[in-house]
């Protein structure tokens, strides 16, 4: 068994431990100690990261009650090394870690919900409930988590007697049964106590901040996005800088960015509908030029697969028994073949797909798709079945 160093003193950043036993793993060795101070991954939290001697600890992980530390060079059993914690990581993930037992505490509080799921990940945190909770609750439940870090609550760990134990109110105790030896019981004072192994500040004051970034439907329960601490005013410096941008581009105060983002949105729509009833009549304006012809072969740029549909359809209602309309270059056609029904698309299309590298399908009057060849090739293929 691993002395566990973390356990009693989240702020430890140096230590000296003896090296038991060091194995190659892959392009890694794994080292284990008498004692270390390296959290190792578990329970939604990353493990920590540092120096043990010389080698570069690049993660931590745990099996039957012993830490192994996964390094970069090997370290020879026996020898007595200093560790080093990377602490800016070990502080980030303690924010984090605290961050979460004080949101879910109040969301247990208020609603009742526990805690189901739980992940600390490289920009947000986040964490899952079992039922739905609304954006307005959950910004008034960010809110009370500020209150509370502004009061600067003291935050303790203890292993609690078996008898201690049964008397207290755990804020879930579902973890308790899969417990070897004694329980860690984290305490914010006057909020939660929580079952834990993990690391965690000593003072809520020194999470900062608490910010909600954003919430999801999940499983029949609500996904909630967050960052505490530094992450969360790196995030807030980001967010600001990009809506400080947009109120640029949009030459309007920043309060005011919803409504012009939403006129300029409405302007875009119409703008849109504009174009597509002007791009109408010109289409009608050159299935006009095709009257009288029997079968249309077209190459038209610049148009979408909206259009492509809507021209070959048209040109079949001015009278065309075929209408093929291409667009796109050498090489790369997007298509869309119509017939009156006397000519079954769908087996032209498939003919065309395999001669011409093509794909694409669709029903007997009407198919659409793409082909990888050559404009001259198109046009031999046609002639070739009598429609040019």
């Amino acid at each position: 068994m691993t002395e566990k160093l973390y356990e009693k003193d989240s702020y430890l950043r140096r230590f000296n431990a003896a090296v038991v036993r060091c194995e190659q793993e892959k392009d890694h060795w794994v080292v284990e100690m008498d004692r270390t101070a390296f959290f190792p991954e578990g329970g939604g939290q990353p493990s920590d990261r540092g120096t043990l001697g010389g080698a570069k600890v690049l993660g931590a992980r745990v099996a039957a009650g012993v830490v192994e530390h996964l390094t970069d060079a090997p370290l020879a059993a026996g020898q007595t090394v200093e560790g080093e914690i990377d602490w800016a990581n070990r502080f980030d993930l303690m924010q984090q870690h605290t961050a979460d037992h004080l949101f879910s505490a109040l969301v247990h509080r208020r609603f009742g919900l526990e805690n189901i799921g739980f992940h600390i990940g490289e920009e947000l945190t986040h964490m899952d409930f079992g039922a739905e909770i609304t954006p307005v609750e959950i910004d008034a439940l960010e809110l009370e988590a500020n209150r509370l870090i502004f009061a600067n609550l003291p935050i303790t760990a203890s292993w609690p007697t078996e008898e201690a134990l049964a008397g207290m109110e755990l804020r879930s105790k579902k973890e308790l049964d899969a417990l070897e030896g004694p329980v860690r019981v984290v305490e914010i004072e006057g909020v939660d106590l929580c079952a834990c192994c993990g690391t965690h500040v000593a003072h809520t004051g020194e999470l900062g901040l608490l910010k909600i970034t954003a919430c999801q439907s999940y499983k029949g329960g609500v996904r909630v996005f967050m960052a505490a601490g530094e992450r969360a005013v790196r995030l807030a410096q980001r967010e600001h800088r990009q809506v400080e941008a947009v109120s640029g581009l949009l030459s309007a105060k920043q309060p005011e960015i919803v409504a012009a983002v939403t006129r300029l949105k409405n302007d875009a729509a119409q703008a849109h509908l504009q174009m597509g009833q002007l791009q109408g009549q010109l289409l009608g304006c050159k299935a006009a030029t095709h009257i009288g012809q029997k079968y249309v072969v077209t190459f038209e740029p610049g148009l979408a697969p909206d259009d492509l549909r809507r021209y070959a359809l048209l040109l079949c209602e001015r009278g065309a028994a075929l209408a093929a309309v291409f667009s796109g270059g050498e090489g790369n056609y997007k298509y869309a073949v119509a017939t009156d029904g006397s000519i079954d698309a769908r087996a032209l299309g498939k003919e065309m797909n395999s001669l011409l590298s093509g794909r694409g399908g669709g029903k007997p009057e009407l198919i659409q798709g793409s082909l990888a060849c050559e404009q001259a090739q198109l046009q031999i293929f046609f002639a070739q079945k009598g429609y040019c």
